[in-house]
């Protein structure tokens, strides 16, 4: 009956780490760049029995391609593809698929945070900014047109799901993730640069609220299963007792 209990206890807590997952992947739903994870789970086994429970294995990146949206801002850009923006801020170094830019007073493109984008400076004199989609940056000034401005690499992983998220869209290199491979969009992989989109979350609101019900009505009977392995312990104790 203990190991009933701890069987159905450890389902609670199982389920409880899945509503967390799926919460904060629906709190980032409509963030750009945002990528969802999955909460993986495993057997408690022991020679001779069936099992006495669940144990979590950590949670897992899901960097499914999300919808591109046409935006309004002039210096936004997408991946359509595999890959990562490579940023830096203080000499570290990150990845993002988030490509919602700004223009700084150095002429870098920084994201909200500050990260600047890597491979890219305006000249003080740009009128207007054109990518291609292979990552070919030029500007138009008043006395010139097409002016090189750099050119946006993108970063690929053998195994990006490995990456260390810094915050909801920022991820660090690690060394399961494998060495970052940079090159130009279209050299390593099928990935060109969509500009003026901003790629969607790859988040279903509609999938994460069917999951949310399934892990309540699961945590719900892990939940019934303890009480019923609390009242057979009482019954036993009253009948020893007695």
């Amino acid at each position: 009956m203990t190991d009933a209990m701890f069987a159905a206890a450890s389902g609670m807590a199982a389920q409880q780490l899945n509503l967390d997952v799926i919460s904060d992947n629906l709190a980032n739903a409509d963030v750009a760049g945002f990528k969802g994870s999955i909460a993986s789970f495993t057997d408690v086994r022991t020679p001779g029995t069936n099992g006495l429970g669940t144990a979590p294995l950590g949670t897992r990146l899901l960097f499914a391609q999300g919808k591109l949206m046409k935006s309004g801002g002039p210096f936004d850009a997408a991946l359509d593809g595999p890959g990562f923006f490579v940023v830096h801020k203080g000499g570290e170094v990150a990845y993002t698929r988030s490509g919602s830019f700004e223009r700084a007073a150095d002429g870098t493109l920084r994201n909200p945070e500050g990260w600047r984008l890597a491979g890219v400076r305006l000249p003080e004199d740009a009128l207007r900014i054109d990518v291609r989609p292979d990552g070919a940056v030029s500007v138009d000034t008043a006395s010139r047109k097409g002016v090189p401005a750099g050119k946006i690499a993108v970063a690929l992983f053998a195994a990006p799901e490995r990456l260390r998220a810094l915050g909801a869209t920022l991820y660090a290199a690690t060394h399961d993730a494998g060495k970052p491979i940079v090159g130009k969009p279209g050299e390593n992989a099928a990935t060109r640069i969509a500009f003026g989109f901003l790629e969607g979350s790859n988040v279903s609101i509609i999938e994460s609220m069917m999951a949310i019900l399934l892990a309540q009505r699961a945590y719900e009977a892990n939940a019934k299963g303890v009480q019923a392995a609390d009242e057979m312990l009482r019954i036993v104790n009253n009948l020893h007792r007695t």
